[in-house]
């Protein structure tokens, strides 16, 4: 039964609470002193605290004391604070100091056991962030997830990892394709050697051949000397090729060719050179639908695809979402000194309502912008652009700003906005905002933005 410390002064309200929240171990204080000792006795994860506490019971001083006492010992610990109808200035305050929620008197049961709940389970959540950061396997993978599908794709990733088998890795822009692809590598024979990604749909088409296979002294205009392409930096270790489905026919054929022969012959030469080099590719496409259009080989697919990893889409993780949003808070917060601490139950219901078409690369600069946003140390829905146009406005009013400051917050806002929206593209970017790539980058620079 989870430990759950009233504090309040007034006897009647802490027999009122033991008696209608009997689904806790309900233990009991009636000023900062007996607070603090119950609490490093019981090491309760969620403490009510009624701000008015002896001998200030009509202000708050002593509250706030116990409020930053708890809080000092155990940052983790969700305060969740009581104060009277006309004391929101003092509710704001403590929300500041780092108090999880507050509630109004007089006391709502029901609307209390909501808050309690909420709090419970986001405890429950950063605790198990706090030993995944500590795990292992985490840590070996760089890979995060406890949903079915994901502990799926783990096994597979440890079971064809031993082998020298292609293996093609399918999911929506986002989910961690390189990131899986890494993780086999790592875990493989071949982790002493190089791993070597290249992005097939980021080169143009008439540099990709030389790109990939490497060219001659001669080979063209331009080629003044010998160059080796990626299939041969990934002799001895992994080849990666992303977004594989860009791939142009003819360099399927000759990429099936070295797949085949494990030799190839560089632009312009007619030397086969034998390259020993694992191919992991990966794509976001419907293969089927591309081979039923001519688009990709059959037998290319056939030869990539030994092994397939599918990826789940970040919308079908479940408690994965809120998991990960604490993991990048963590390592956003920590490096940038900012004093963030959790996101809020209706910051953590709002994620889970998300689609996330960007999936886990559109989580990761979300929570960015919010602990850039953030003047709380609670994330809130608004911080992580997850609500309605009219919340949002009435959030990020311009009641008391000048001119400068306000067109200072919507530029940066929409900047924040349109960036995720292009999955940290900036030359997507810069066209949906009519703007030049130079001018998006000195905005970023302006407003202290950073998208990876």
């Amino acid at each position: 039964m989870e430990k759950l410390l009233v504090v309040d002064d007034n006897e009647e309200i802490r027999r009122q609470l033991r008696w209608g929240l009997k689904e806790y171990q309900v233990l009991q204080a009636g000023d900062v002193r007996e607070a603090l000792a119950a609490f490093e006795q019981h090491r309760p994860r969620v403490v009510t605290l009624d701000m008015g506490l002896p001998p200030d019971a009509d202000g708050a001083t002593q509250g706030l004391k116990a409020l930053e006492e708890i809080l000092q010992r155990a940052p983790e610990t969700k305060v969740v604070v009581v104060t009277g109808q006309d004391e929101r200035a003092v509710a704001l305050q403590a929300i500041q100091l780092g108090a999880y929620d507050f509630y109004h008197k007089p006391i709502d049961l029901g609307e209390l056991r909501l808050i309690l709940k909420r709090a419970f389970q986001l405890s429950s959540l950063e605790e198990e962030n706090r030993r995944l950061r500590e795990s292992r396997e985490g840590e070996t993978f760089g890979l995060y997830g406890q949903c079915p599908r994901m502990q799926s794709v783990f096994q597979t990733i440890r079971k064809v990892a031993a082998s020298d088998v292609p293996v093609l890795i399918l999911g929506e822009s986002g989910t961690g394709k390189e990131l899986v692809a890494k993780a086999v590598h790592n875990e493989s024979r071949r982790r002493q050697g190089p791993f070597i990604p290249l992005n097939c749909g980021a080169i143009p088409e008439n540099l990709l051949e030389s790109e990939l296979f490497g060219h001659e002294k001669g080979a063209f205009t331009g080629a003044l000397s010998r160059v080796q392409g990626k299939v041969e930096y990934a002799r001895d270790g992994t080849l990666f090729l992303d977004e594989i489905g860009e791939l142009p026919l003819l360099l399927q054929v000759k990429l099936l060719r070295f797949l085949q022969d494990k030799k190839i012959q560089r632009l312009g030469g007619r030397e086969d050179i034998p390259v020993d080099a694992r191919i992991i590719a990966a794509t976001n496409i419907d293969v089927a639908e591309a081979m039923a259009e001519g688009k990709f080989r059959d037998d290319l697919y056939y030869r990539i695809s030994v092994i397939t990893i599918t990826l789940p889409p970040l919308r079908e993780r479940g408690s994965d979402i809120g998991m990960l949003a604490g993991l990048f808070l963590h390592r956003f917060a920590e490096g940038q000194r900012k004093k963030v601490k959790g996101f809020s139950a209706a910051a953590l219901d709002a994620m889970q309502q998300h689609e996330w078409p960007g999936n886990v690369r559109e989580l990761e600069n979300r929570v960015k912008r919010a602990a850039l946003l953030a003047e709380t140390p609670i994330i809130e829905p608004q911080h992580l652009g997850l609500v309605e146009p009219e919340a949002a406005q009435q959030t990020f009013g311009f009641e008391g700003l000048t001119l400068r400051e306000a067109r200072d917050r919507l530029e940066k806002s929409m900047v924040v906005e349109v960036m995720e929206k292009q999955a940290g593209n900036i030359m997507k970017t810069a066209e949906a905002l009519g703007l030049s790539r130079p001018a998006v980058y000195a905005l970023m620079k302006k407003h202290g933005l950073y998208f990876s």
